[in-house]
């Protein structure tokens, strides 16, 4: 383990709980552990890396605590899931092929829309509707191009997930936040054996962090399947615009460049 100062070492436990705990809501604890860890002082590609392990500890967690109750069935939803392992592993092997600029630029664009979408459309609840599309070709589309931007960016994966059980595959929203859940374990998954494989992964930090991740996740899965879409709906809003203000903060963002601000 690097030579990290224990208050450090503190902020990246304190600050994985949250993340764990949002995360089980309405995604996008990313957010609060990438720049975390990037103060304590770790490098970027490690960064990503140990991302991974503590973010997979929280999206087991949630999933978890969803299957327990009936949310997800994980046998049903295996071949699912391992469409997203595949899509991560591919995204995390092909990052450095994808145009970077071109993602960072539409990022914040594409999460303003999300959020504009989930605040201003009517009857988002936890009841399902008439899907659009049937769950083999879910499965098989959609799934694994997710997942593989999960591998290659990453930040706003759930609300993507979530976007699409809601719209196309008609889950009300606490369904759709259990199945985002298993298919962000699994594109992690995917990814973090690609990261592990270049040797970018500081296990000791990740496992440290994980398991505060895993009981801040636990925390968060149990207070959304208790209140529900009321929960989740304003939060996956919040989450949405905080990750595309961040995004945009960045003076180096090529949106930003591109339009000169």
């Amino acid at each position: 383990m690097p030579d990290i100062a224990l208050h450090l070492l503190l902020l990246l436990c304190a600050a994985a709980f949250f993340a764990g705990f949002v995360d089980a809501i309405a995604g996008g604890g990313g957010l609060i552990t990438v720049p975390a860890m990037l103060i304590a002082g770790i490098p970027p590609l490690q960064t990503l890396g140990t991302n991974k392990v503590q973010s997979i500890f929280g999206a087991a967690s949630a999933t978890l605590a969803y299957a327990r109750k009936g949310h997800v069935q994980l046998q049903e939803q295996l071949p699912t899931a391992l469409m997203a392992v595949m899509g991560g592993a591919i995204g995390a092997a092909l990052a450095t092929i994808v145009p970077g600029d071109v993602l960072q630029a539409i990022m914040p664009v594409l999460l303003l829309a999300i959020a504009i979408f989930f605040a201003v459309k009517p009857n988002l609840n936890d009841l399902d509707k008439h899907r659009l599309i049937t769950p083999f070709a879910f499965g098989l589309t959609l799934v694994p191009a997710i997942g593989f931007y999960d591998g290659v960016f990453g930040p706003g994966t759930g609300s993507f997930f979530m976007l699409g059980f809601v719209t196309l595959a008609g889950f009300g929203v606490l369904k759709a936040t259990a199945h985002t859940k298993l298919l962000n374990f699994g594109s992690n998954l995917g990814a973090l054996i690609v990261f592990a494989s270049f040797g970018a992964i500081l296990w000791k930090i990740g496992l440290l962090m994980g398991v505060c991740q895993f009981l801040g996740a636990q925390l968060g899965s149990r207070l959304a399947m208790r209140i529900g879409a009321k929960l989740i709906k304003p939060l996956l809003v919040i989450v949405c615009i905080a990750l595309a203000v961040k995004l945009l903060a960045d003076p180096a963002n090529p949106l930003r460049v591109w339009i000169g601000l």
